[in-house]
């Protein structure tokens, strides 16, 4: 993104709450993916999920040793979700589990890992995978992606602790901001529009819901400084949203790939994250992406920087490496570019040792954006020796 010193523009980013029918397949497929790893971390999971009215399928590929308990993973995670009753539309306690698993092709296995020691291991696919980072708050995230998950995870702390009984699981928001360009990196301005729209009782009128919409949950996240009398409120703009989750939209895996990463900034190669084992690169090759583009911005050797990986299957070290600051960099891209070299090993098993991913910290990672969340490895800024 170009554009003259002090010229302003607007962008918007979305998110979508636990119950958004999407991020409850997100949910269910990183659970399963953390149950493997906790009973056997070498576990290769590729797990997919499809929901509609009361019904889970699960499908795709998995190996590992653990003894999977994939009725009882479905339903624990559909309850943290909040769909307890069939007058929320799902049930986690009636709901139908279909299992449609098998294990990991045996061609797959003896290109990628069988036989190598983990640091030699090849990249489970071939792909390319986009980190992005920037200066315009502390978590190096974009201010739109930040608001619109911080406003869906307020709601359900809403609705998880009582003070607005008639919020229910299923919820999207979207925000809008008016920036300024300085020399290649963005500062946010003001926010321009805030959308949302939330699954509810229908007890409730529409008058209630936006007051308290705004009070308790806008004026909650977003700094008054941004705020004035010309922001847009857009508060259930549907007027009715009684019927949610999956009983109002069909529900996959794998589709809330922009919400899960920075909004619509920076670039995306199109995987997606959940229900992966760190052997994909898909998800293990953005959160290095990430990691690389966190540690160059908070070493302020630039104020925003797009990071690109590749990968061939069954190779270990990546086929390209592509950096670019903006304009923004206090030294040139190419420059950039040799730091990162001498300072992070991208092969896919050095990866999951740097960022220990081989834990079971994945499902929290599915709702609410997998960055920006200081509780990931991927999210610790590297220290860099910068003498190249």
């Amino acid at each position: 993104m170009a554009g003259f010193d002090n010229e302003t523009f607007l962008f918007t980013s979305e998110s979508v709450g636990e119950g958004h029918p999407d991020k409850m397949c997100d949910q269910i497929s990183d659970a399963i993916l953390d149950e493997c790893l906790r009973q056997d971390p070498s576990s290769k999971v590729a797990c997919e999920a499809a929901t509609k009215t009361g019904m889970v399928m699960l499908l795709g590929e998995i190996t590992t040793k653990g003894n999977i308990d994939y009725q009882q993973i479905v339903r624990d995670t559909i309850k943290e979700i909040g769909f307890d009753d069939s007058s929320k539309g799902f049930d986690y306690k009636t709901c139908n589990v279909l299992v449609a698993i098998e294990q990991q092709s045996p061609n797959i296995a003896q290109g990628v890992h069988e036989g190598r020691v983990e640091g030699d291991v090849g990249a489970g696919d071939q792909g390319l995978m986009f980190g992005y980072a920037t200066d315009e708050n502390e978590d190096s995230m974009p201010l739109t992606v930040i608001f619109a998950h911080k406003m869906n995870y307020e709601m359900s702390r809403l609705r998880r602790n009582g003070k607005l009984k008639w919020i229910r699981p299923d919820s999207k928001t979207q925000v809008t901001i008016e920036y300024k360009m300085d020399g290649g990196a963005v500062v946010p301005i003001r926010v321009h529009t805030v959308v949302i729209s939330v699954q509810h009782s229908p007890d409730v009128t529409n008058e209630q819901m936006r007051e308290d919409l705004k009070e308790h949950v806008i004026k909650a996240v977003v700094p008054s400084k941004y705020l004035d009398d010309k922001t847009i409120y857009h508060l259930q703009p549907s007027g009715l949203f009684v019927i949610g989750g999956p009983q109002g939209d069909a529900g996959l895996t794998g589709r809330k790939i922009i919400v899960d990463s920075y909004g619509g900034w920076g670039a995306h190669g199109g995987g997606a994250f959940s229900g992966k084992d760190p052997t994909k690169v898909d998800r293990s090759g953005a959160y290095a992406a990430r990691w690389v583009a966190k540690s160059l911005v908070s070493a302020k050797l630039c104020r925003r920087v797009l990071i690109q990986v590749s990968y061939a299957i069954g190779i270990a070290s990546p086929i390209s490496i592509h950096v670019d600051s903006y304009g923004t960099g206090t030294v040139p891209d190419s420059t950039l570019l040799k730091i990162v070299h001498k300072n992070f090993d991208l092969k896919p098993g050095a990866i999951m040792k740097s960022l220990k991913l081989k834990q079971p910290v994945y499902k929290e990672s599915a709702k609410y954006g997998h960055f920006g969340r200081d509780q990931f490895e991927w999210e610790k800024p590297k220290k860099l020796d910068v003498d190249v």
